[in-house]
């Protein structure tokens, strides 16, 4: 196993070290292939969650440059000892940011949209991994987008 690679993996997505593991393993150490099984199990470990109830999370409010767009994003996790982490705070600027960029209507747009910093995943995907990478259900609730 390709260990700089692991590491390479781990400092850009924050995924577990088993997972990146099983992920390099079923690729073969190939860092595209890698990427795609990670995303993968993301989605898979996300939908074995689904049943868990998101009693904690966070209110990310978001003003964009000039002040003529605002997002107020609801981002539900099950334990604010995860809400209160900095990558899950990161998370919800992230998926505001694209909120106030990409205009989506409705969370179930939101989610199939591609993510607007890395187009070869959805938001959901971006979601399925986080999930994974905190090993808790994280659900974008609600939004608001304001525009003048």
């Amino acid at each position: 196993m390709n260990n700089d690679l692991l590491k390479k993996l781990r400092e850009e997505t924050g995924a577990s070290i088993a997972l990146l593991r099983k992920a390099l393993l079923e690729a073969g150490d190939d860092e595209v292939k890698a990427r795609e099984v990670l995303a993968k199990l993301g989605n898979d470990a996300a939908a074995k969650k689904e049943s868990r109830e998101t009693n904690a999370g966070r209110i990310e409010a978001y003003i964009h440059g000039g002040s003529g767009v605002g997002v107020l994003l609801e981002l539900r996790s099950e334990t604010d000892f995860v809400s209160r982490n900095e990558d899950f705070a990161k998370l919800a600027h992230e998926v505001a940011m694209h909120i106030a960029a990409m205009k989506p209507s409705s969370v179930d747009e939101l989610m199939t949209q591609a993510y607007i910093k890395n187009p070869s995943q959805t938001v959901a995907d971006l979601i399925g991994t986080s999930s994974a990478t905190f090993g808790e259900r994280i659900v974008i609730r609600q939004f608001v987008r304001y525009e003048l």
